[in-house]
């Protein structure tokens, strides 16, 4: 374990952390190619195969990726990785509008998994430790809370606007408009505050991995918070590309379907600003958290109407606040030389767990239907919800029981 640096009380510099962090998280959300780049792959004349594969070519480069970026983020500068990011996206984006082809989809998504892969790890990493340097550690998790909850509205609103972008300009419009945001993005990144130094000549980035995967196998403590950040955050992150055909099962218009995906989302953007009133929340509490929402899902989905999907979107709100709170556990538990390399490795976690969750959920709607498979993936969040419970009266036990 390393010393924390000197402690700086908290002032312009956290503010200007905080801003930063907030309007990254916009402009990483705020792509208006986001609601139509499935339908550009459409229209140049894709089959739904070849969509497929390249859904399946942008998960494994992050899958990839996502570890050896965290560890070069520990090894070098965390914030030349969050400019470096966007970058990459932008050019991927570049691609798809510019020379519409297969070839192009493949390399745009190589490029915007790398980008994703390396500003996760590095973000959380790099504002827990100027914020631990401020002396408001303890805010991490409000902060965290509130850039997740301006994400989730940013996202909403480029699904607002991509619709008359799109009439107005086509997929030239909405193309350039994403290019331009996340060229906003890197510049915005180059504002975060980051006073860690890497020492000249120190260990190279795979010195880093190895070290941050041997705090893994030495600590308890870290190795349960690390593998409690893919275990919340996988199976919801995956069901939230099916939430509009959960929503049309319901016996809706289409043209109906958007305002009940915002019912859901709002519940998620409420759990996002819960997070730092909820940031002491103790295992049980934990545990009766991810209990109660994943019993409002089952409840919520199963019932097969638009009025009950109101309980999947206080579902979501519980998993987006259980999220973030996993989250600042983890990081509170690393210290700063591995902590970009930890948090990619729970990111790799969930990237991993992910990907099962879509193949469990395309069996599983495929035999029961949308309600019925969303219902059943509330049951990996009970075993969880069991395990921490367990684990909570195991350590009350242990205490009682020494002198």
């Amino acid at each position: 374990m390393t010393l924390s640096p000197e402690r700086a009380p908290a002032t312009a510099g956290t503010r200007r952390l905080t801003r930063t962090l907030y309007a990254s998280a916009f402009c990483d959300e705020f792509v208006l190619l986001y609601p139509v780049y499935a339908l550009l792959f459409s229209d140049t004349g894709l089959s739904v195969w070849q969509i497929s594969s390249l859904f399946a070519l942008w998960s494994l480069t992050g899958v990839l990726l996502e570890v050896p970026s965290g560890a070069w983020a520990d090894a070098v500068s965390r914030r030349l990785l969050l400019v470096l990011g966007p970058l990459l996206t932008a050019a991927g984006f570049a691609l798809w509008v510019l020379v519409p082809s297969y070839g192009a989809f493949a390399l745009g998504f190589v490029l915007w998994g790398a980008g994703g892969a390396l500003g996760s790890g590095a973000q959380e990493a790099l504002v827990y430790d100027e914020l631990d340097r401020a002396g408001a550690a303890d805010r991490y998790t409000g902060v965290m809370g509130r850039a997740r909850a301006i994400g989730i509205a940013a996202t909403m609103a480029a699904m607002g606007l991509a619709g008359p972008v799109f009439a107005w300009g086509g997929y030239d419009a909405v193309g350039a408009a994403s290019v331009l945001i996340c060229l906003v993005g890197a510049a915005v990144a180059t504002r975060f505050p980051e006073h860690r130094e890497p020492s000249v000549g120190g260990p190279g980035w795979t010195a880093t991995l190895r070290a941050g995967l041997a705090d893994v196998r030495t600590d308890r403590s870290v190795r349960g918070a690390l593998l409690l950040v893919p275990a919340v955050t996988a199976v919801w992150g995956a069901l939230d590309e099916y939430t509009p055909l959960l929503a049309l099962d319901t016996g809706v218009a289409e043209e109906t379907v958007p305002w009940l995906l915002l019912v859901i989302w709002a519940g998620a953007t409420g759990g996002s600003l819960l997070a730092g009133a909820a940031d002491r929340l103790t295992a049980t509490g934990f545990a009766a958290l991810l209990t109660g929402s994943a019993l409002a899902m089952a409840v919520g989905a199963a019932a097969g109407t638009p009025a009950a999907l109101v309980l999947v979107g206080l579902a979501f709100g519980g998993f987006q606040l259980a999220t973030v709170l996993a989250d600042a556990r983890l990081q509170r538990r690393i210290d700063d030389t591995g902590r970009a390399t930890l948090t990619s490795v729970a990111g790799l976690g969930t990237e991993l767990g992910t990907l099962a969750t879509y193949g469990a959920y395309a069996v599983a709607s495929s035999a029961t239907g949308h309600g019925t498979a969303f219902a059943l993936a509330a049951v990996p969040y009970l075993l969880t919800a069991l395990a921490l419970a367990t684990a909570a009266r195991a350590t009350a036990s242990a205490a009682r029981a020494r002198p």
